[in-house]
């Protein structure tokens, strides 16, 4: 590969396909606790100019993580799709984006190269994009999947509902759950972090999930967001598991740090698998990821963040998973300082993920201590929406009170689907029709919590005060 320039009369040169891609990221606080950001704009555009005029088929063949001592990096190159790769293979990588944004360039035609995509090619392609080109790829690629709710339809967003609470308290749970039915936000799941990360607690949280579920019918999917081995575990108790959860990273090291295998989650799709509880579709890997993990673990292999995000969904695509989400600003200003470089994360991950043929979703959020605000949380959901993310979170008033960051709530949900003309899953749509709760718009018809607590005769889905809760 040709990795050098001469520009403004100096001479870049970088020693690989790694220090390449890091040197051409938009600046982010993350590389630059690594050490392998650019030193300066002027090197960023010199390391840009190199990556447009790089053949596709060299990136292909340049690993940024060794082969021989990552699993992850096998499987991605194992799977590899050369009859997919052949219609790009001869274009560099800015031909590519310039293919990518062409009117003739549709989302079937992006989605039938998709499987000849490595994550490093769809990496690069992303630094040499605007946040704009982000946006446009990414609106005309629909990732359709389907469990109980058909999620990615053209014209839908999902919402997937966390009704997280600091004890677990099944009251507390099952009120929030309601306040987000009532304005149409559940229709992607219903999640729980779980506060007491144990196996009893995941089986009562389970049930809890379940029973509520099925005292109106809804159409949905649960989730409790533990360990993999601890839902395997509580599948072998003859817990109701819907969606099977794990955070996942970009190299062996940081799945390690996660503890867990390409192995081990493939056991754990099986063992879901094996409930049949799907009544319209069988996908049920449910993944969340994060720019800076493989960081946070001492496992990046000096490659960039984004790169090495862009390879955890390179992970989740040998899974075929219902959902996949972006928690763009959890882990913290050490890696996204501030909004602006929190957007762009956001808006990276979408479009990169879409890209490699998965269901995107982003929690648009941010911590405390970010140099970020509700402001730019409605900037990257407004951009979100356009380019057509799958489904966002819904937290009772942003404010998660249970792991201490700041989301969207139900009503921006409510919000971008009135903005941007959109709806639930139409089955989870007909649903609040059905029951009353929404117009056929898919708009909530319920004005106050205790009008909807009337409508659904909520006591009869409660648990009895102190019922099986520790």
């Amino acid at each position: 590969m040709q990795l050098a320039i001469d520009l403004g009369g100096t001479r870049y040169r970088f020693r690989d396909l790694a220090a390449l891609l890091a040197a051409a990221s938009p600046l982010r606080s993350g590389d630059v606790l690594a050490g392998i950001a650019a030193r300066d704009a002027t090197e960023r555009v010199a390391a840009r100019h190199i990556l447009a005029d790089l053949p596709l088929r060299d990136v292909l063949n340049a690993v940024t993580v060794p082969y021989e001592t990552d699993e992850v990096t096998r499987a991605i190159l194992d799977a590899h799709d050369a009859q997919a790769f052949a219609p790009i293979a001869h274009m560099t990588i800015g031909q590519w984006r310039e293919w990518l944004l062409a009117d003739e360039t549709d989302g079937a035609a992006i989605a039938a190269v998709s499987p000849g995509l490595t994550p490093e090619m769809v990496a690069a392609v992303s630094k040499l994009c605007r946040n704009q080109d982000l946006i446009a790829i990414a609106a005309k690629i629909r990732v359709v999947t389907r469990f109980r709710t058909t999620m990615g339809l053209p014209g839908t967003l999902g919402v997937r509902l966390q009704p997280n609470h600091p004890t677990d308290d099944p009251a507390g749970i099952a009120a929030s759950t309601l306040d987000g039915l009532l304005m149409g936000c559940g229709d992607a799941m219903i999640g729980i972090n779980p506060a007491r990360d144990n196996l009893a607690g995941t089986v009562e949280l389970l049930h809890l999930l379940d029973a509520l579920r099925r005292s109106y019918d809804i159409p949905t999917q649960s989730c409790v967001l533990t360990h993999v081995t601890t839902s395997i575990a509580a599948i072998e108790r003859g817990a109701p598991v819907d969606l099977m959860f794990q955070s996942i990273a970009g190299s062996q090291g940081a799945n390690a740090g996660f503890g867990v295998t390409l192995s081990l989650l493939a056991e754990a799709r099986d063992a879901a698998q094996s409930l049949n509880r799907g009544t319209i579709g069988d996908q049920l890997m449910y993944f969340e990821t994060g720019q800076g993990s493989a960081l946070s673990a001492e496992a990046h292999h000096g490659v960039d963040q984004q790169t090495m995000e862009v390879r955890a969904y390179g992970v989740a695509r040998l899974f075929d998973p219902f959902l996949v989400n972006s928690v763009v600003g959890f882990i913290g200003p050490e890696y996204l300082y501030d909004g602006k470089q929190i957007i762009r994360a956001g808006l990276e991950d979408h479009c990169c993920g879409k890209l490699l043929g998965l269901p995107m979703g982003v929690d648009v959020c941010y911590t405390n201590h970010a140099q970020a605000d509700q402001d730019d949380m409605d900037t990257l959901l407004t951009l979100l929406g356009v380019a057509g993310v799958n489904f966002v979170m819904g937290v009772p008033g942003s404010d998660d009170v249970m792991l201490n960051y700041q989301s969207t709530s139900f009503h921006d949900a409510l919000y971008v689907r009135h903005l941007l003309n959109r709806t639930p899953a139409p089955e989870f749509a007909a649903w609040g029709q059905a029951m009353g709760l929404a117009d056929a718009s898919g708009a909530p018809t319920i004005r106050t919590l205790e009008d909807g607590a009337r409508r659904l005769a909520l006591d009869r889905a409660l648990p009895s005060p102190g019922a099986g809760h520790a």
